[in-house]
């Protein structure tokens, strides 16, 4: 219920808590239930670091982003941040930013109130290294488990404390379609990626695209991300997906007896690691065309060597049943 706080917050002129939180019992103890009042309250009277100090100015323009949250309703007025990456700390003994900031039992506490939100993860992990170790390791792993509870107990059911790949890119991998560029993986067509507001991934889905001989295997795969009236190319759908287990899995074991090669210069969207092509592997199924509602001969996907799955295939039209029903 009360998680215990330095009595100096900040480096550079800390902020004694005892001295606004509310309801407290002492004077180094946070309410759980105040928290969200007291880390607002908290932010406004940071005082301002130092300039190139290890990204504390990044960090700054983080805080007044979450100065902005209306801690009521979680939900987020955003302002406008553009922070670089910070490569060079290292997060030594010596780095300044070591001295005094929150301890990650707050910074749980405070992300799990604004709903483990993917942009403010995806803006403190460019602060410094240590808060980008914190979102990989904490952070992106609770957002993976609030948004698909299901699907993460069964991925770790089989003993493993993480997932191949990291718990961020499976967090992109939720929400984010990859789209295509000229000259990609997928030939010239040039569709940019987007976030998704929305995706169900299923089980079942996934056994459509694995032969018969691969089918104990578990493939989580996506509903296809439409992209309508692409001229030549039609309607195009995308797809997304996750093996579990991937490193022991039969396709896995298959793609290797049958000599399938790395694409020589792509990579994941999601973890930057090498893929294989399913097609040039001759692994994709006819199943798996009537589980999109695609074209037989229009289907292509790649997995990578974590088990991330992407893909593209050119959609069936409306039937004019479907059509009346639509507009009805």
């Amino acid at each position: 219920k009360y998680f215990t706080f330095s009595s100096s917050i900040w480096n550079g002129g800390g902020i004694p808590l005892g001295s606004f939180l509310p309801h407290s019992p002492s004077h180094s103890c946070v309410c759980f239930r105040c928290l969200p009042a007291t880390v607002h309250f908290f932010l406004q009277k940071l005082p301002h670091p130092k300039e190139g100090i290890c990204g504390c100015s990044s960090l700054v323009r983080f805080s007044r982003a979450l100065e902005c949250a209306d801690w009521g309703t979680s939900k987020l007025r955003w302002l406008p941040m553009i922070i670089t990456k910070q490569y060079r700390c290292i997060h030594s003994t010596s780095c300044q930013c070591t001295k005094g900031h929150l301890s990650e039992d707050v910074i749980f506490l405070v992300f799990q109130q604004l709903n483990w939100n993917p942009k403010l993860i995806a803006t403190l992990s460019c602060v410094c290294k240590w808060f980008d170790d914190l979102a990989k390791r904490v952070l992106w792993k609770e957002f993976c488990r609030t948004r698909a509870p299901k699907m993460m107990i069964d991925l770790q059911s089989s003993g493993s404390h993480n997932v191949d790949g990291n718990w961020r890119a499976l967090g992109k991998l939720l929400i984010y379609c990859s789209g295509c560029k000229k000259g990609g993986l997928f030939n010239n067509i040039q569709i940019p990626g987007h976030f998704v507001h929305r995706t169900r991934f299923s089980r079942t889905s996934g056994k459509s695209f694995l032969l018969p001989q691969c089918r104990s295997d578990v493939l989580y795969v996506s509903d296809p991300c439409e992209h309508l009236d692409q001229g030549e190319d039609g309607d195009v759908g995308f797809f997304r997906g996750v093996f579990k287990s991937f490193s022991m899995s039969k396709v896995r074991k298959m793609l290797i007896k049958r000599g399938a090669q790395l694409h020589p210069t792509e990579v994941c969207p999601y973890c930057k690691a090498k893929l294989w092509s399913m097609l040039q592997a001759k692994m994709i199924p006819q199943s798996a065309s009537c589980r999109l509602g695609a074209y037989e001969d229009c289907i292509e996907y790649y997995v990578c060597l974590n088990g991330h799955v992407l893909g593209i295939c050119t959609l069936l039209p409306l039937s004019d049943s479907e059509e009346a029903s639509e507009l009805e």
